[in-house]
């Protein structure tokens, strides 16, 4: 398995060149190599604790970060309602990673040397997420992302959570979809060539030759490298599928499929979870009717925590959730469980966020298993009308 930016950053750590690059970062902060915490960043220390925020505030994937923010801010503002943690006020200090991997790994260093931050949530994208990654290791600092979906993330360490089912679990299950469900049997592969999107389109093709279906072509595309896919999707026309598998974001995924249907290419689509906003459906319009894709949260789902959160969420800003900022709300309410049982360290946090057990989220119970993954099966979908709705069967 190839993961082209992360051994790549892996090299400059070692021959010294990202700390060269932080050293405006990096002056005045402690020099230890140690996994762990001092006494300095304990909870007690001032009247606040800080909560650290890294995603992409600007961008192409700025409404990702965006709807992170937006659930952070309506969840401590609730909790700083009730009288805080302890009779502290919780802070959110948040920064734009833009989705870049250099950036994020500046952002890691500047909270891992911020004795006030306490825990860290982000980044968005898993190229983005796992660059800080080791940072955040050595420092001892939990980094608990919503939505690294990289299988290697949580390797980095002991310090890294993830709320999100891996590419292992969701990869597979849409090529269970597509063929099983679906009935479909040639298939071809559109991948942006990142470290998420070569590890989707491994297990999703390995999924789909496990089911019994063929593969008749992958396509893959840098991300630098502009949005004209006609030349790709005129290869694949050729090999005549009667499925196209998207592993990107949903601003490509749109721009795939209004090109393909301005030549009359009229393919059934089908994505992941990445695609899951009302900004696919926004730009994409007509041309992703159909599409079939996954996610972790709906908000019509009963439940009443899944309703209170929809109904304060839609009431400070006027939109619904999406899975995102659903994704993105359990993931600082578990911080917040874990400093309100006790936790007043970084160390204590991550044992204490370690142990947690059933959370009742609204993406559903929470157990984090031995490595900080969750078992989450993610539910199928379709756009029906220019609507997300349950797929059935």
């Amino acid at each position: 398995m190839k993961l082209s930016f992360l051994h790549k950053y892996k090299k400059l750590i070692g021959a010294g060149l990202v700390s060269a690059m932080l050293l405006p970062v990096l002056a005045g902060c402690s020099n230890s190599s140690t996994t762990g915490s001092s006494g300095s960043d304990a909870a007690g220390a001032g009247n606040e604790i800080a909560i650290g925020l890294t995603a992409p505030l600007s961008g192409d994937y700025a409404e990702y970060g965006t709807v992170f923010k937006n659930s952070l801010d309506l969840a401590i503002e609730k909790v700083n309602a009730k009288g805080g943690i302890n009779g502290k006020t919780l802070k959110l200090i948040p920064a734009d990673s833009k989705a870049d991997p250099k950036e994020a790994a500046n952002i890691a260093q500047k909270f891992v040397s911020d004795k006030k931050v306490l825990a860290v949530v982000g980044d968005f994208t898993s190229t983005a997420a796992m660059a800080g990654s080791p940072i955040y290791q050595k420092g001892g600092l939990v980094q608990f992302s919503p939505t690294s979906s990289h299988p290697d993330f949580t390797k980095q360490g002991d310090y890294i959570f993830r709320n999100i089912a891996t590419q292992e679990v969701e990869a597979p299950l849409l090529a269970e979809y597509a063929v099983k469900d679906l009935k479909k049997k040639n298939i071809a592969v559109i991948y942006i060539k990142n470290d998420w999107g070569i590890v989707t389109k491994d297990y999703f093709v390995k999924g789909v030759q496990d089911q019994g279906g063929n593969i008749i072509d992958v396509e893959e595309y840098l991300p630098e490298q502009g949005k004209d896919f006609s030349a790709i999707l005129t290869k694949i026309r050729e090999k005549n599928p009667d499925l196209l598998f998207l592993a990107n974001m949903y601003t490509d995924a749109a721009l795939v499929a209004q090109q393909a249907r301005k030549t009359g290419f009229n393919v059934d689509l089908m994505g992941t979870g990445s695609l899951y906003s009302g900004e696919l459906l926004r730009i994409g319009g007509p041309a992703v009717e159909g599409l079939y894709l996954t996610c972790s949260f709906h908000p019509e789902d009963p439940r009443r925590e899944v309703q209170e959160f929809v109904k304060a969420y839609t009431a400070k800003y006027g939109i619904a959730p999406t899975q995102f900022a659903a994704q993105a709300y359990d993931a600082i309410n578990m911080i917040v469980a874990a400093l309100e049982s006790g936790a007043t360290d970084r160390q204590s946090l991550r044992d204490k966020l370690a142990a947690i057990k059933d959370f009742p989220g609204v993406t559903g119970k929470t157990t984090f298993d031995a490595n900080r993954n969750v078992d989450k099966k993610p539910t199928k979908l379709v756009v029906h009308q220019g609507k997300y709705v349950l797929y059935k069967h």
